[in-house]
């Protein structure tokens, strides 16, 4: 039966709770050492099982005996007492007795272990040391008093917790002893070895009446002195318990060369032992010698000062000052103590020192406040911005010449520029928006380069449009006219170049933008004189920089700046070799990631401000440094915005929205095109809506190819899985993005075979992520399982399976992947976590592919939201479809508005190959007849 069970086992067919799967395991291990199942408990091995069994609280009730009556653990112990025989007066009597004085009259059965446990019957005791050999353990034992009454018969009744017999109470005194460590720094026995701590470890009573001596892992007797007549004295051990872990604390082990405890002396000693030291309990005596004396001492102070030994027009150049009180040291040893930043350092004699910088509080909010580090004692300068001085508690830590120099200056500094929104704005700002709009007129007003942080999806590109129209006027005012405003650059991922094309266009079509699609558009003349904005993305900024920085750009803005945040990179060089008035990043990253990062953008955006590459990487960019962070967000101060999503809460709406394109390249390009020319030349061979409607499956499928292939190509045919995918790609980056902020967020698709995709490669990128499609049998687990992780994980669902009945309020973020026919679902889906418990705000964004049929869809939703309703269910809006809708998606035929019949026909969209259509002409009939179909499908949903 065993061996079936643990076949079973093996195979995970023997299903059972985490209990009974702790006793199996626990019996299999004793089953395979032992190879019995019976338990002879005359026998050491099974008794130590028992006791592991009793002692493990899961188990309870899961040990019966052959009446199936469960054994039972209680608290209350077993003890022996020492008491005279009335029967025997020769000898004593140890007697088993219960935790109320109750004689046991029956013997037990010891079950040995860390914790001694005793049975009887089905009870379970706790109980005294183990003394006997055997397991079963008598209720009374008889001893010869001559064998009690001395020094060890009082020892042995003191380690098994027996009260001593009333004869003897009066003859014994109790004394204590406790542990006296006697320490010394000593060299090793050759001149090539290490230096030891090497303690002498003694057990001393007071009056000096026993000593003992620990070697290795024992107690050994050194000497007692006598006693007078019969008296017996008893030692009390427990002030030496704690002497063992003690001694391993501090890595010493014995050596019998030395006949004391050793440990070598290492970089990590001096800190180690003032800290072991310092907390050694009350009952431990040390003696040191005075080397390690010097470990204990307090720190030598000093005070700082700053010195401003070079002056720029807006920099200043500061060097720390030291002055040591009350002990004289070399300026070697002071460098020393200051380079180990408040650690210890090895001084001549032997010993040690350390160095604590004096403050104040108010002194060193001002060194913090200004980014400094007052261990930062090299000599070396500090170049600062006198912007970066004006905080007025730096006044604590310079002296009163060098700081009226720098309030002077700082006097200049428009601190806050209360910049009107321009007239040309097409947009109403939110009120943190308008902030962020008048944080970066001040950076211009003070010709100051700056960096806008805020969370994804705050409208850092909105803010930088208001800013740019601002900027533009205020110019115009200068220079006497508009004609002589220099064009401002834009700096994007190619994924977002069209969102900056269409809200600028939308919110200041004053503004005249120029996007850079060939090298032709690149011609300088043109974009002086004839452009605005001009927007370009990176890879176009690397191969084109020497051309960019011939052009005296107003202003340059680096979106999604970190894209540069490697120096070394060609982007990084051609940003930073621009020739524009004010340079601007704008960034969903926060600067607690990457310290080092924030050096390449601010060297484009601020060059100086953090000092060189050496200096920063010397100051800020240590790891193992916890103020580094910290002094480096006090160094961007003035020049850096970041808000969160929850600081801003009450300025935002309860749900934002946004479109994200992505543009097909390569296989997957060529593969949606050749599918989109097989259906396009089915749809012509259809004549009137009732063709279209027999042929409703045909259509929908060769639909639902062209969708699959914006998704990902793979999704048609497996060999394709390896190709790129523009709008996977475009996925990541926002993933990047959100996990970069820390945030949680929503993955929705129609195709469970697209959701498993994304998974595979959050796998290879070990990604945090949790998954939930129809097959998911656990929903309820895994749906807690994300609402309580802290980690910034991705949650992937099937639009079907998650669209509905799920609470996922921890998540903020949603990302529809693919367009659904009917809107209302996919507001459904978005639903999951803008719902009532959602304390943040919920931004969703729509994957599309432009120039697709999505791009189709998402107009069709728009053009038809009053027909479209919850009615027509998942379905309803895809068979719904008339032929001039079919025309329309797959590019035959322009969209008809159907709420103006009569309006102008909107342009269809000139393309650089050949139509699918013969000529012209037959491009102007399909579009007057579906303009037709248009109208009475219109009519005939309306009244539905």
């Amino acid at each position: 039966d065993v061996e079936r069970f643990v076949a079973l086992f093996e195979d995970a067919a023997l299903r059972m709770d985490a209990a009974s799967q702790l006793l199996w395991e626990q019996f299999l291990s004793f089953y395979q050492k032992e190879g019995e199942t019976r338990f002879d408990l005359d026998q050491e091995d099974p008794c130590q099982f028992m006791n592991r069994i009793f002692r493990q609280p899961a188990l309870k009730g899961y040990v019966v005996n052959l009446d199936e009556r469960e054994f039972k653990v209680v608290e209350s112990a077993l003890k022996w007492i020492c008491e005279d025989d009335p029967y025997s007066p020769n000898n004593f009597a140890l007697q088993l007795v219960t935790s109320s004085g109750e004689h046991v009259t029956h013997s037990v059965r010891l079950l040995p272990g860390r914790e001694v446990l005793y049975q009887s019957d089905e009870t379970i005791f706790p109980g005294p040391p183990r003394w006997l050999s055997e397991t079963e353990i008598q209720p009374r034992y008889l001893i010869p008093k001559d064998v009690i009454d001395s020094l060890e018969g009082v020892e042995f009744l003191r380690k098994i917790g027996a009260s001593l017999p009333q004869s003897l109470r009066k003859r014994v005194t109790d004394l204590d002893l406790y542990p006296r460590l006697k320490m010394k720094i000593e060299q090793g026995l050759t001149a090539a070895e290490t230096e030891h701590l090497v303690i002498d470890v003694r057990a001393l009573e007071k009056q000096e009446r026993r000593e003992e001596k620990r070697i290795k892992d024992e107690w050994e007797l050194v000497e007692q002195k006598p006693v007078k007549g019969k008296q017996l004295l008893r030692f009390a051990r427990e002030a030496l318990y704690p002497v063992p872990s003690l001694l391993a604390e501090m890595g010493l082990t014995y050596d019998e060369k030395l006949d004391a405890f050793k440990s070598r002396i290492t970089k990590l000693f001096p800190e180690k032992f003032s800290e072991w030291a310092k907390n050694l309990p009350e009952s431990v005596v040390t003696q040191m010698d005075g080397k390690l004396l010097t470990l204990l001492a307090d720190p030598v102070t000093a005070a700082i000062r700053f010195e401003v030994v070079n002056q720029d027009i807006d920099w200043f150049d500061l060097r720390i000052v030291i002055d040591v009180e009350g002990v004289t040291l070399s300026n070697a040893q002071i460098r020393s103590l200051v380079a180990a930043r408040g650690g210890y350092v090895r001084m001549d004699d032997g010993g040690w020192m350390r160095l604590e910088i004096k403050l104040d509080a108010d002194q060193r909010d001002a060194v913090t406040r200004l980014g400094l580090d007052p261990f930062d004692l090299t000599g070396e300068t500090h170049r600062m911005h006198a912007l970066q001085l004006a905080d007025p508690k730096a006044a604590e830590v310079f002296d009163p010449k060098a700081w009226k120099r720098i309030k002077d200056r700082a006097r200049d500094i428009q601190l806050e520029v209360k910049a009107p929104v321009p007239k040309g704005l097409n947009a109403t700002l939110r009120p943190y928006q308008v902030d962020g709009f008048r944080f970066l007129a001040y950076l211009a007003t003070n010709r100051f380069g700056g960096l806008l942080a805020d969370d994804m999806g705050l409208g850092k590109t909105i803010q930088s449009i208001t800013y740019l129209l601002w900027l533009r006027e205020e110019e115009a005012k200068e220079r006497g006219g508009m004609d002589n405003v220099a064009p401002s650059l834009v700096v994007c991922p190619k994924s977002v170049i069209d969102v900056w094309q269409s809200e600028t266009e939308k919110f200041a079509p004053e503004l005249r933008v120029k996007v850079l699609r060939t090298r032709d558009d690149l011609h300088i003349p043109t974009i002086e004189s004839e452009v605005d904005m001009f927007v370009l993305n990176y890879a176009q900024l690397r191969l084109c920089g020497e051309e960019l920085a011939k052009i005296k750009w107003l202003t340059a803005i680096l979106d999604e700046g970190q894209q540069i945040k490697n120096p070394d990179s060609k982007a990084a060089k051609a940003a930073r070799d621009l020739n524009c008035q004010n340079r601007l990043v704008l960034t969903g990253t926060p600067i607690e990631n990457r310290l080092m990062d924030m050096w390449s953008l601010m060297a484009f955006a601020m060059p100086g401000v953090l000092g060189s590459r050496a200096y920063f990487k010397k100051r800020f960019d240590k790891r193992k440094d916890p103020g580094a962070q910290s002094r480096l967000a006090s160094r961007l101060r003035p020049f850096l915005l970041r808000r969160t999503k929850l600081q801003v809460a009450k300025d935002l709406p309860p749900r934002t929205e946004e479109e994200v394109f992505a543009e097909m390249e390569g296989v997957q390009d060529e593969l949606y095109k050749a599918e989109l020319k097989r259906i396009q030349k089915a749809l012509l061979g259809f004549e009137s809506d009732e063709a279209v409607k027999k042929n409703s499956f045909a259509i929908l499928q060769g639909l639902m190819r062209l969708r699959q292939i914006c998704c990902h190509p793979g999704l048609i045919d497996p060999k394709f899985l390896k190709d790129e995918s523009a709008k996977m790609n475009a996925l990541f980056y926002l993933l990047d993005q959100l996990r970069e902020e820390g945030h949680k967020v929503l993955v929705f698709s129609q195709f469970v075979s697209m959701l498993d995709i994304i998974k595979a490669r959050l796998e290879v990128e070990s990604r945090p992520f949790h998954y939930l499609t129809g097959q998911t049998k656990d929903r309820k687990g895994v749906i807690e399982s994300f609402q309580t992780t802290k980690d910034a994980s991705v949650f992937m669902l099937s639009l079907k399976a998650g669209g509905a009945g799920l609470n996922l309020t921890s998540a903020s973020y949603v990302i529809l992947y693919d367009p659904w026919w009917n809107p209302a679902v996919e507001n459904q889906a978005i639903d999951r976590t803008h719902r009532i418990g959602q304390k943040n705000k919920v931004i969703a964004y729509r994957l599309l592919t432009r120039e697709t049929v999505e791009e189709k869809i998402r107009i069709l939703q728009h053009q038809k939201t009053q027909l479209v309703t919850n009615v027509l269910g998942d379905e309803g809006f895809a068979t719904s479809l008339a032929m001039d809708d079919l025309a329309f998606i797959l590019g035959t035929a322009p969209l008809v508005d159907e709420d103006d019949m009569h309006a102008e026909m909107k342009p269809a969209k000139k393309s650089k190959k050949k139509s699918i259509l013969d000529d012209a002409t037959q491009a102007d009939a399909a579009a007057k007849k579906a303009t037709k179909k248009a109208a009475k499908k219109a009519k005939d949903l309306g009244e539905k």
